[in-house]
C-alpha cells in the first residue's frame, strides 16, 4: 500500500501551484482537510456562502448552473487535480455555480476564511494565490464561453 501523501505534497503536484515556495504550500495546507463526496452530492450550490474551495484528489465534479425554463446546464466537468471554487476570494463570498460529484470524489477542502486571513498576514502569498486563481478563472470562463457557443450557436431550422 502506498504511503498517504500530506496535503502540502498533494498541492505541490498540482500545476496551479507549480513553483510555489514549499513554505507557502505548508502554510496553505494548514487550512485544508480531507473530504469525501458521494455520487450526486453537492460540494456547494449557487448562492451558498463561499466558505471553501476544493482540490480534487480522485473523482469527477460537474459545474452546473440553473437556467430559468431550461433546468440544469452543465458548464464543465472537472477531474483529478482540478481546483473547484474561487468565490471564497471575493466579497460577498457567494458561490457562482453548483458543483456536484458525478462519482465518489475525494477532495481536500480548504477553509476560505483561514486562507484569506493568511493572505492578509502575508501579502506576497495573497498575490501569488490571486495570480494562480485568476488563471483558473480565465480557463473556466473560456470553457463556459465555448459551452455557450455550443448551446446557442446551433443554426436554427427553418
Amino acid at each position: 500500500m502506498a504511503p498517504m501523501r500530506t496535503i502540502d505534497q498533494v498541492l505541490a503536484e498540482l500545476p496551479v501551484f507549480e513553483g510555489l515556495d514549499p513554505a507557502y504550500l505548508e502554510f496553505i495546507a494548514g487550512c485544508g482537510t480531507n473530504r469525501i463526496f458521494q455520487a450526486g452530492e453537492h460540494l456547494f450550490r449557487e448562492g451558498d456562502p463561499a466558505n471553501s474551495f476544493f482540490v480534487l484528489r480522485h473523482g469527477r465534479v460537474a459545474l452546473e448552473v440553473q437556467a430559468p425554463g431550461r433546468g440544469t446546464l452543465m458548464i464543465e466537468t472537472l477531474g483529478e487535480g482540478a481546483l473547484v471554487g474561487w468565490s471564497w476570494l471575493f466579497p460577498p463570498y457567494r458561490c457562482s455555480f453548483d458543483a456536484r460529484a458525478l462519482e465518489l470524489t475525494r477532495t481536500v477542502a480548504f477553509d476560505g476564511a483561514c486562507l484569506r486571513g493568511k493572505c492578509d498576514e502575508d501579502r506576497n502569498l495573497g498575490y501569488e494565490l490571486m495570480q494562480r486563481f485568476a488563471s483558473v478563472m480565465l480557463e473556466r470562463l473560456q470553457a463556459t464561453r465555448l459551452q455557450l457557443l455550443d448551446v446557442y450557436g446551433q443554426p436554427t431550422a427553418g
